[in-house]
């Protein structure tokens, strides 16, 4: 009786439909940085937890931060699931730390048309590296690549000269020389490719992949990592804080209009988090807060230009050297410029017409009525009643005045006005 239960259960689960085997897709497209740590770190997880055959890397970027890309080079070395990272599409490219990222899968591959390497350390803020601190530099990411290329099975001392002599290499060039282990049109050939090849992962153990009949499904990006990967170009980032900031000013300078008030606090936000995933130098904050203050001065102070002129200055260094980072990772200088030069007119056109009208005279309330000329109603000896914008007052001459003549404004005492006679010429 259990042996016929058991053939029933087997025949019936034979009969259910197998569960579709789909292959996890994330693309790397443009700049390393920590966002794309996090995009790959959220990526491997649902790999891991589809049971996906392998994840799938397309690469197409110039490169981005080192840091970064050491600590996502550990997450895909660590992958439960074997990685394939793919350079595409035709005329794409894998360079500096992107080269970093393709070694590190278990199947690296490229489609025709496309090129890596070029993967010598720049120096953050740009310019030249002393020599024993860029041979440092070039030496500790030279042993990196060499222990990741080594381990792959890999050329492992071509490798090294991307970093030390900025080689680069064509498809063709880094098959022939061992570099990656396959060319493919695209990823539906890359796959017909993989079908059935035994993969060696990084601690040893192999699996052979079972691709036939497999779908594709992109890894999704969450909200926070769609809004923060449209806006990490720091370029756009800078462009939020400057219109944020400008908002903000004209919201505290014209309350109760809310609307530059309310887009200008959620532009600041937005340029925040899309910096806050970049490395920030100090010394371009404190220029950007020197240029403000420069802009506040130049609208209060009649400098004949200097000093919103030296604002505009410390506004683009300050843009310059906000980011610390490679070329690719920079303010751009067109965009400094573009963003300053506005941004200095508006500020200090609103900040004068604030101080002008700071300094016009009062003309509302007790302190407008100061110097106000009026008429006698009463003979004032000195107290009586005037004639004041319509209204009649108690009030106090400093000497007689007969009813009818004019008299000034000298002061406003509580309910009661003291006055002088006014003598005409």
């Amino acid at each position: 009786m259990r042996a016929r239960f058991a053939i029933a259960v087997f025949a019936l689960l034979a009969c259910l439909p197998a569960r579709a085997s789909r292959v996890v897709a994330v693309t790397v497209d443009g700049v390393v940085h920590p966002v794309t740590l996090e995009i790959i770190n959220h990526a491997i997880d649902q790999a891991r937890r589809e049971e996906a055959p392998l994840l799938l890397i397309r690469l197409n970027t110039p490169g981005g931060l080192m840091e970064a890309t050491r600590q996502i080079v550990e997450r895909l070395v660590a992958s439960p699931v074997p990685v394939v990272t793919f350079v595409m599409p035709s005329g794409g490219r894998a360079a500096s730390a992107g080269f970093f990222l393709l070694e590190a899968g278990d199947i690296a591959a490229m489609a025709p048309g496309t090129n890596t390497g070029a993967a010598s350390p720049v120096l953050l803020m740009g310019g030249q590296m002393d020599a024993v601190m860029r041979r440092k530099v070039e030496n500790d990411a030279a042993a990196s690549i060499r222990s990741l290329v080594s381990k792959r099975g890999r050329n492992a001392g071509l490798a090294e000269k991307t970093v030390l002599e900025s080689r680069s290499f064509t498809e063709t060039e880094s098959l022939t020389n061992r570099l990656i282990e396959l060319v493919a049109r695209d990823q539906e050939d890359l796959l017909r490719q993989l079908d059935g090849r035994e993969v060696t992962r990084f601690d040893g153990r192999k699996t052979t992949l079972r691709l036939a009949g497999v779908s594709v499904v992109d890894y999704r990006l969450t909200t926070r990592e769609s809004i923060v990967a449209a806006i990490a170009d720091p370029n756009i980032a800078f462009v939020l804080l400057v219109l944020g900031a400008l908002g903000l000013y004209i919201e505290f300078s014209h309350p109760g209009l809310i609307a530059p008030g309310v887009a200008g606090a959620i532009m600041v936000l937005l340029g925040l988090s899309a910096l806050s995933v970049l490395p920030i130098n100090f010394g371009g904050v404190a220029l950007l807060v020197l240029a403000l203050v420069l802009f506040a001065l130049e609208a209060k102070f009649a400098s004949h230009g200097i000093l919103g002129g030296g604002g505009a200055v410390a506004m683009v260094l300050g843009a310059l050297l906000l980011v610390e980072g490679p070329p690719e990772l920079r303010i751009h200088l067109s965009t400094a410029i573009a963003v300053t030069l506005p941004f200095a007119a508006i500020t200090m056109f609103l900040l004068s017409l604030v101080l002008r009208a700071r300094a016009n005279k009062v003309i509302t309330g007790a302190p407008g009525m100061i110097g106000e000329a009026g008429v006698a109603r009463t003979p004032l000896q000195p107290a009586g009643k005037v004639f004041v914008r319509g209204e009649i007052w108690d009030a106090e001459a400093t000497q007689g005045v007969a009813e009818g003549a004019p008299v000034r404004i000298l002061a406003v005492e509580g309910l009661k006005l003291k006055v002088e006679p006014i003598h005409k010429e």
